[in-house]
């Protein structure tokens, strides 16, 4: 295990560099937790663990932009905390046999997702254009769709941003700044409740996530001054080449 803990933290620096520059940190973190042998279930619940420092601090960040729509926070919170809840209890109902086989098909929508997220934003950011008068009815499915989107973040952390952004989009949100906060402040409690509820069950692996979340820590520190001189589209690229080559080694150590 001593072996192993240089390589998460290395992992961690590199999950919290491409989080503050580009996002997809979690194609880093993740499999480097599996590869030093956590267990699936309790990889990905210690890959929450070691993710939420950056939310909170993110969130914080925010917190100019999250006062101006407060009287709105409190549903985004609750559904957030609903939905943290039964993603996690889901997680943890699951075979880890069968989340093992769910790994390759988890990883592939999440990078199908930062691949084409952006594109699907601005279709989303359309369409709301066009319809700004929702009726009641119409604010019940989108309160529905984004505690879908939490019980999925509860569940599977990866890509969690990316389908809350999605969700603010179609939400008619156009404020790229108060949407960041929003995305943040999601992730933020549903990552804080579901490792409340890892906690319980004693999944989190303490040591290996540690280390991770310390070099996510250094990570995101370093990448304030690395995105002053990094084009943010080669991070990015280095992303998508990344988590396409990590999605197909985990379909053919899962199923070949």
């Amino acid at each position: 295990m001593l072996t192993d803990l240089p390589i998460l933290f290395i992992a961690g620096f590199l999950g919290g560099v491409l989080n503050s520059i580009a996002g997809g940190g979690s194609f880093i973190t993740f499999p480097a937790l599996l590869l030093a042998g956590v267990p699936p279930i309790s990889a990905n619940a210690t890959n929450t663990f070691a993710s939420c420092s950056g939310y909170i601090s993110g969130t914080w960040a925010f917190r100019k932009e999250l006062r101006e729509i407060q009287s709105q926070l409190p549903r985004f919170i609750l559904i957030s905390l609903i939905g943290g809840i039964s993603g996690a209890w889901l997680l943890l109902q699951t075979p880890e046999s069968d989340f093992e086989k769910a790994v390759p098909w988890l990883l592939l929508f999440a990078t199908l997702l930062f691949i084409f997220g952006g594109h699907l934003n601005r279709s989303l950011r359309q369409l709301s254009s066009k319809h700004r008068h929702a009726s009641s009815a119409g604010a019940g499915l989108l309160s529905i769709l984004l505690l879908g989107v939490c019980i999925y973040g509860g569940f599977f952390n990866a890509g969690l941003g990316i389908i809350s952004l999605s969700y603010l989009a179609l939400a008619g949100f156009t404020d790229i700044n108060r949407m960041n906060g929003l995305k943040l402040l999601i992730s933020t409690f549903v990552s804080l409740i579901a490792i409340a509820i890892f906690i319980y069950d004693d999944v989190i692996a303490w040591y290996e996530g540690s280390m991770v979340l310390t070099g996510t820590v250094v990570g995101g520190y370093v990448a304030a001054h690395l995105s002053r001189t990094l084009p943010q589209q080669l991070i990015r690229n280095f992303v998508i080449v990344a988590s396409i080559g990590i999605t197909l080694y985990f379909f053919y150590d899962v199923y070949l």
